[in-house]
């Protein structure tokens, strides 16, 4: 099934949702799989894409009109079609510089590789920095490292009320005291367990 996301920002009193609508209902997108917002691009809370992320199901493709539509930067883009990859779920873009993506195709997943390579060249470049920040930090006598937001009782909760797809995400942050991009480290749009929230409840990693 095709699923479509529309955006526009909300500080823009003059964009509309229509071209993006016609554009998605072009391809065959009926209306009522179309989730849309009105908010900035760099905001965390858009309930319209949180509710698209846990309607689609294996095998469903992700329609956006333009790449820059789904996500607020090049880490979150990559992050957020990771997961969709993960879970089978393709994406596909239908007109501007991110045209030729779509996951579905060899084609496709082969360019928007091209944006995974420069996502993963940037997180290695923070990651050799924040090393080489904590080794001078560790000469001069101090020690330094990641400290947990959530607590296992959290961890656990936000697994249950994530795999009830009537969830409200922004309801859930609020909740717990985090923001979506912290939920989704510990915990996956379905409810499953990602890095840090094995890491909290002291699950091995599976090789």
């Amino acid at each position: 099934m095709l699923i479509g996301y529309a955006r526009v920002s909300k500080a823009d009193g003059n964009q509309v949702l229509d071209l993006q609508i016609d554009a998605l209902q072009g391809i065959g997108i009926t209306y009522g799989q179309i989730y849309v917002d009105k908010a900035s691009g760099a905001k965390d809370d858009r309930p319209g894409l949180d509710n698209c992320l846990k309607a689609l199901r294996e095998g469903d493709t992700l329609v956006v009109w333009k790449l820059d539509r789904l996500g607020r930067n090049l880490k979150h883009l990559v992050s957020t079609v990771d997961d969709l990859s993960r879970r089978n779920i393709g994406f596909k873009v239908l007109s501007g510089q991110g045209a030729d993506i779509d996951t579905t195709t060899p084609a496709g997943k082969m360019v928007f590789g091209i944006f995974a390579a420069l996502a993963e060249f940037e997180r290695e470049l923070i990651r050799e920095r924040t090393i080489a920040g904590l080794n001078a930090a560790r000469a001069r006598g101090r020690k330094g490292g990641r400290k947990f937001q959530l607590t296992k009782a959290q961890i656990r909760l936000a697994q249950a009320a994530m795999s009830n797809r009537d969830t409200s995400v922004s309801e859930l942050c609020k909740e717990i005291g985090v923001t979506r991009a912290t939920l989704y480290r510990y915990v996956g749009p379905t409810g499953e367990l990602r890095e840090f929230g094995k890491k909290v409840l002291g699950i091995e990693e599976t090789p």
